[in-house]
């Protein structure tokens, strides 16, 4: 496996997509592309589902559903993610380059409803240089 000197193996982690119509994502990506459910949880604040994919690989699509959403003319793709061991080390770079951090770095624990008990993350989210969400994301599960 590669690693990368600055994130700490890295890698990518999982892009993340909003859908209005939670069965008919969830048929798709587990049904037609053989995606099995690694992760899922309720936002507490709305009771809105989320999951996270596996694609085979120990990459993820991750789910948020939203009934409100309506897809914007280029897509549903909110986020992507890359894997970080240096979470920390990685926003003060980011910082240090001028990048806008969207969200600092915190310690979250998902409370996952599908058997693997609270998963602990740690995360942050900057914007790229093109407007792009970027979410760094660091856990020993996934």
């Amino acid at each position: 496996m590669s690693s990368n000197s600055i994130l700490g193996g890295g890698g990518f982690h999982h892009v993340c997509l909003k859908t209005r119509d939670w069965d008919r994502t969830m048929r798709f990506y587990q049904e037609t592309l053989g995606c099995t459910v690694k992760i899922a949880w309720n936002f507490r604040d709305t009771g809105r589902r989320a999951t996270m994919l596996d694609t085979g690989d120990g990459n993820y699509v991750e789910v948020f559903e939203d009934p409100d959403y309506i897809p914007a003319p280029n897509g549903a793709i909110t986020h992507f993610a890359l894997r970080t061991t240096r979470l920390d080390d990685v926003a003060a770079r980011v910082r240090a380059a001028g990048a806008k951090i969207t969200m600092e770095p915190k310690d979250v624990t998902l409370a996952a409803t599908n058997g693997p008990g609270p998963v602990p993350i740690r995360i942050f989210f900057c914007e790229g240089p093109g407007g792009e969400l970027i979410e760094f994301f660091q856990n020993a599960l996934t």
